[in-house]
């Protein structure tokens, strides 16, 4: 074998071992290293790009997922493509009345009913016909009734890492000279949809936090509290999007085994509709399901905008959602030399990107902060900048936030291609660089 692919394939192996802790995440609550902590990977940045070619982070992904299936055989199973579902359950929106009662006849069975009333819709959750196993059974439903919506019952992940060297926090403002929006004692406000977050944290001791999902308490996870942190903290030498706003905080996990389910992911997103929430950040991914997208697309009918992470499954995997889905605001990531995460998705789902990598976020049940990587933590930095000029839902009304914040877009330092950055880099000036805070920890 000659030389240079040696080299390349031992990049290759390194990359895939240390990168694949990156991609979405279905436990939420593992703390991991960063891949740029790792100076032997610094140096071969530059071949990254082609070192990616032969490693398969969708299918690094997907081994993730087959690991959670395994931990937890008795509640959560794969579909087909290999993708996270809640065992033995179909969702269901029957076309009618007829409809439903033709499933019903022939041997479907309904584990429960699921109404939004804000978003004025409603699903089934549906055990299939004794006998039938979940595919056919699938087959069957949109057979009965093509006009209706079926889907398996996807679990969604995370889409970034967050690491584990800590700085500890300090409660004090923000330095002279941040850039975030000016400070506003909850005036402004926006939605996170996520793991649940640590209100303890100093750097949200300041925002107004309103926390929803868990019927037995809160259950603070690392990735739910660095993407809150991003959005609305305000620490000594750590800067965010929005200080001190007001965060509607949905936890879809709950620390369940099938956490990250559409169903959990469902009820938060009306919760965000009845609070009148006009700015959502969803920093998670997951393949296409056909109820979670009617549900989507109602809540930007009625005037939400949601901003999503695109993921980092490489830049030729397939599209992951709810990124891709029409009127969604998806986000791509950037590291602190404003390169495109190699790991980062591309395409026309990338409406903006930001900085997601070499930068800092709060570590949950500490007081200190942590590196993160992943357009995770992309996408919430581009989610307060929207909801400063975007307070109150109203259909299609989201657009003009979208224009305003393209005015100040701009270009990459270095060439990139233009199906990776959409309308341009924002947010530049809200990375707050891990070193950066462990010097407030020297002072």
């Amino acid at each position: 074998m000659r030389p240079r692919t040696c080299r390349i394939l031992a990049l290759a192996l390194l990359l895939c071992a240390d990168a694949h802790a990156q991609l979405r995440l279905p436990s939420l609550g593992t703390t991991l290293s960063p891949l740029t902590r790792s100076p032997l990977l610094q140096r071969v940045e530059p071949l990254v790009d082609t070192v990616l070619a032969p490693v398969d982070l969708a299918a690094a992904r997907l081994d993730e997922v087959t690991e959670r299936a395994r931990e937890h055989r008795h509640e959560l199973d794969r579909d087909p493509s290999g993708e996270l579902i809640v065992r033995a359950e179909l969702l269901a929106q029957p076309s009618s009345p007829a409809a439903r009662d033709a499933l019903l006849a022939a041997g479907f069975k309904p584990l429960r009913e699921d109404a939004l009333a804000a978003l004025d819709e409603a699903f089934l959750v549906l055990k299939a016909p004794s006998g039938l196993g979940l595919a056919d059974a699938l087959a069957r439903a949109r057979a009965i009734d093509p006009d209706g919506a079926y889907d398996y019952h996807h679990v969604y992940g995370s889409s970034g890492g967050v690491g584990t060297d800590a700085a500890p926090a300090s409660s004090a403002g923000p330095p002279v000279g941040a850039r975030g929006a000016d400070v506003n004692d909850g005036m402004l406000q926006l939605g996170l949809i996520d793991s649940g977050v640590d209100v303890r944290h100093p750097a949200l001791r300041r925002a107004v936090v309103r926390t929803h999902g868990c019927a037995d308490g809160s259950h603070p996870a690392a990735h739910g509290t660095a993407v809150a942190s991003l959005m609305v903290g305000e620490a000594e030498a750590f800067r965010s999007a929005l200080p001190r706003a007001t965060l509607y905080a949905g936890d879809a996990y709950c620390d369940e085994a099938t956490g990250g389910s559409v169903e959990a992911i469902a009820r938060e997103l009306a919760w965000m509709a009845q609070m009148r929430v006009a700015v959502v950040n969803i920093s998670l991914v997951g393949p296409p399901n056909q109820i979670l997208q009617r549900l989507v697309a109602r809540a930007i009918a009625q005037g939400m905008l949601i901003v999503a992470a695109v993921g980092n499954d490489g830049p030729a995997a397939p599209p992951l959602y709810p990124a891709s889905w029409p009127g969604v605001v998806g986000v791509g990531a950037v590291d602190g030399q404003l390169r495109l995460l190699p790991e980062g998705a591309r395409g026309p789902q990338v409406m903006f990107v930001a900085p997601g990598a070499d930068m800092a976020a709060a570590a949950a049940g500490t007081r200190a902060f942590v590196p993160v990587r992943g357009t995770s933590f992309a996408a919430p930095l581009v989610a307060g900048l929207l909801a400063t000029g975007y307070q109150q839902p109203r259909p299609d009304g989201g657009g003009a936030a979208i224009a305003s914040l393209a005015k100040v877009a701009h270009e990459l330092p270095r060439p990139a291609p233009p199906d990776g950055i959409g309308r341009g880099l924002v947010a530049e000036d809200l990375r707050t660089a891990p070193d950066t805070v462990n010097l407030a920890r020297e002072r």
